[in-house]
């Protein structure tokens, strides 16, 4: 996996698989230490060089697990981190159970503040779990309506005005080597460009074989500013990983998925059997077809994923396969893909 991608006008490149450590701060369900570091290795020793972290992952803990271990296995810090401002960590007496989705995480609640002392407080408090000189990508996190709602416009003022500035101080100052978004809505990110300079939006969920709103006017928009993307959830939340038949709860979106989501992902099941495809394959490779996608980074969170992942990575997709989801109305007939992968 030794090609690697330049983001937007930075010197940062990455490669096309990458490797998102929501789970190693127990999201959904508790992971040993040791298992995490386990994980970190196994991606390592395939190349997958490019990790996506943040304070809210376990509330520090995906932080701090993967900063122990790159500190033994990644001591030149040559692996390219990513990590994300716009929420602080305010401590807690009982950690136990679940909170926003993580199980038995570090002692804090997250605080939602995009000013500029939050963002500079945040990202210094990242680089020290990480313990790292710099961090490589700093990514706001979870602006839009789909989280905040009727609180946006507050909070993206606050961006704008105070954590943007922020991030161009860090990049300027080479404490970061690009900028960007992460979110679960591009249109946050159109907004973003019409008032700032970004080097790569992390969108998750929002480009997938499931959903290709983004073609309409937000990757044509990247493409004329020479931004990158990267592609999170592939899978939306697993339904696409599992499919429908697998016996585990169908998740879309973080939530139980509903009918006709169900229904699309039983008619690209189809489409795959027919071809002998997997569809999680698909679903992975699918966004890397666009030219603007840098990389994508599914969730991992044991030696046994990342491995599978690789298999998926790696598997060739026939020509055909493609033509027939865009025969069937299940892929827009605008979206980039190719006769074979990797």
């Amino acid at each position: 996996m030794s090609n690697s991608t330049q983001l937007g006008r930075s010197n940062v490149r990455v490669p096309p698989l990458g490797f998102g450590a929501a789970t190693l701060g127990n999201l959904y369900r508790k992971v040993s230490d040791e298992q995490a570091r386990d994980t970190v290795a196994t991606a390592l020793r395939h190349e997958l060089t490019y990790i996506d972290t943040a304070p809210h992952y376990g509330f520090g803990l995906s932080e701090s697990r993967l900063g122990a271990a790159l500190e033994e296995l990644d001591p030149d810090q040559r692996v390219v981190i990513s990590s994300k401002v716009g929420r602080l960590l305010v401590p807690v007496d009982d950690a136990k159970g679940e909170r926003h989705g993580f199980v038995d995480a570090a002692p804090f609640e997250p605080k939602f503040d995009y000013s500029y002392d939050a963002v500079m407080r945040s990202w210094e408090e990242s680089r020290k779990r990480l313990r790292r000189d710099r961090i490589d990508i700093l990514y706001a996190h979870d602006l839009g309506r789909m989280t905040h709602g009727a609180d946006h416009e507050l909070h993206f003022a606050s961006f704008m005005e105070g954590g943007y500035r922020a991030m161009r101080e860090l990049r300027d100052g080479g404490q970061v080597g690009a900028i960007g978004l992460g979110a679960n809505e591009w249109q946050i990110c159109e907004d973003a460009m019409r008032e700032g300079e970004f080097d790569v939006f992390l969108l998750a969920g929002r480009y997938t074989l499931l959903e290709q709103t983004a073609l309409d006017s937000f990757l044509p928009e990247c493409a004329r500013r020479q931004v990158s993307v990267v592609i999170g959830g592939p899978y939306n939340s697993g339904i696409l990983a599992h499919g429908t038949k697998s016996g585990h709860t169908l998740h879309y979106n973080y939530e139980p998925a509903p009918e006709h989501i169900v229904e699309r992902v039983r008619r690209l099941e189809e489409v795959s059997e027919r071809h002998g495809v997997k569809l999680a394959a698909a679903a992975l490779q699918f966004p890397l077809f666009h030219p603007r996608v840098a990389s994508v980074i599914p969730g991992q969170s044991s030696i046994a994923e990342v491995e599978d992942t690789i298999s998926l990575f790696e598997t060739r997709i026939p020509e055909d396969y493609w033509s027939a989801l865009k025969e069937d109305g299940l892929v827009r007939a605008d979206a980039p893909v190719a006769e074979s992968t990797r």
